[in-house]
């Protein structure tokens, strides 16, 4: 009986490696799989014909195939988009969208709404969630395609099991548990992801040169967050969804904050502080609930064309980001940054403090280690994170386990 509990282990990994060579080469040859995985070709031959049978993997039409000196011409092998769909979903401040995704990753449905989610009771956020959810799939031609995952981003804190939201500056209400509703009304699993967390998730996909086995994403928005990747993991706490890098202490008693304490990272460089110092000049006032975009393009284009209040707000935001990620870097080895989101699109404006606050801290001599890049819009990314947080479920979950394998009985 061991043996063969080994034999369905092996068969699932190899299954495993050969689904996701072909989701990261997108169109890869038996050969250029064999290369990647370093299975053999009779292994790899033998689980792509499984994989075509179940229509999990399917050869690729019209590709030209990659001629050889020897032996017959190599042929394509895709993800069968019909294979199953997943529906992303993200949820932030006073916005919800959702996707629903084949399993090639083509987007076969999408929608999005504006939501007061601040003044929005527990039970209407969750029921938004499935109203949108049946809007996209009751009733639609989906391809053929079995929906097989749900994956829930939001704004704030989940627990470490993806399970709920634990708190979030976009809702007053705590513990909203969203998993179990969807998984009632849809019968699939369903995961709940820190935002910032998937960001982390889709960079990896998009650079996986740059972002590989230890990076850092910060989001600059109306909120501060973080993903975390180190060591190739995606790094979560033991009971919630990880760093919250926003809400680090920049000054004890300083800044209020709109989690409602004072002296956190963002309350010094989320948008409504820096909006708020440049603005109102007082850490004291409430902060104000929703800011567009354009209104922090505004003030990066006063503070670019004239040195004043706008400017010093943005000295604040870099000097607070600078010094949290200091404290960071003494206790982890330097690591790529990605600054992603509105904020992001004036980080000219804190990046020479950002560098100078580093230097200060213990974290200061890695400094020439440390390297940023920025994306200016998050959402893009929040979803691609969650859609390949989904998909790789299906992949490694479902679709690599297969049929169990028949045990000849003595």
């Amino acid at each position: 009986m061991s043996v063969g509990v080994r034999h369905d282990d092996l068969r699932r990994r190899n299954r495993a490696m050969v689904i996701s060579a072909v989701r990261r080469a997108s169109q890869p040859s038996r050969t250029e799989i064999a290369a990647t995985t370093g299975l053999s070709h009779s292994t790899i031959s033998t689980i792509s014909s499984d994989l075509i049978a179940e229509g999990i993997l399917a050869e690729a039409k019209g590709y030209e195939p990659v001629s050889m000196k020897r032996g017959r011409p190599q042929v394509a092998l895709k993800l069968e988009a019909s294979a199953a769909s997943i529906v992303a979903v993200v949820l932030s401040l006073n916005h919800l969208s959702a996707s629903v995704i084949d399993y090639a990753g083509n987007t076969i449905a999408e929608e999005s709404r504006k939501l007061d989610t601040q003044q929005m009771p527990a039970n209407d956020l969750v029921d938004e969630c499935v109203a949108m959810i049946h809007r996209l799939t009751d009733g639609r031609e989906l391809v053929g395609a079995p929906l097989l995952r749900i994956t829930l981003a939001v704004q704030g804190i989940t627990d470490s099991g993806s399970r709920k939201l634990l708190w979030s500056p976009i809702t007053p209400h705590d513990d909203i548990h969203f998993a179990d509703r969807l998984e009632q009304e849809f019968g699939v699993p369903v995961s709940v992801e820190n935002d910032c967390n998937m960001i982390a998730e889709a960079l990896r996909w998009r650079d996986p040169v740059r972002y590989r086995d230890d990076f850092i994403a910060i989001l600059l928005s109306h909120g501060i967050g973080m993903g975390l990747v180190i060591k190739g993991e995606l790094f979560t706490g033991t009971q919630s969804s990880g760093g919250e890098f926003g809400h680090m202490i920049h000054r004890p008693d300083g800044a209020l904050c709109r989690c409602g304490r004072r002296g956190c990272i963002e309350a010094y460089a989320g948008n409504y502080a820096i909006w708020r110092n440049a603005r109102i000049g007082d850490e004291n006032a409430e902060p104000p609930a929703d800011l567009s975009d354009e209104d922090i393009t505004a003030l990066a284009g006063a503070a670019r064309d004239h040195d004043g209040p706008e400017r010093e707000a943005f000295r604040k935001a870099g000097e607070a980001i600078g010094f949290g990620l200091g404290s960071m870097f003494a206790l982890f080895d330097p690591a790529p940054l990605a600054f992603v989101g509105v904020g992001a699109t004036a980080f000219d404006l804190m990046e020479p403090h950002v560098r100078a606050a580093i230097a200060k801290t213990a974290g200061g001599l890695h400094s020439k280690a440390i390297s940023f890049d920025t994306e200016p819009n998050e959402v893009p990314l929040i979803r691609e994170g969650s859609m390949m947080r989904a998909l790789l479920h299906v992949d490694q979950e479902i679709f690599a386990v297969g049929a169990p394998l028949r045990q000849d009985v003595a």
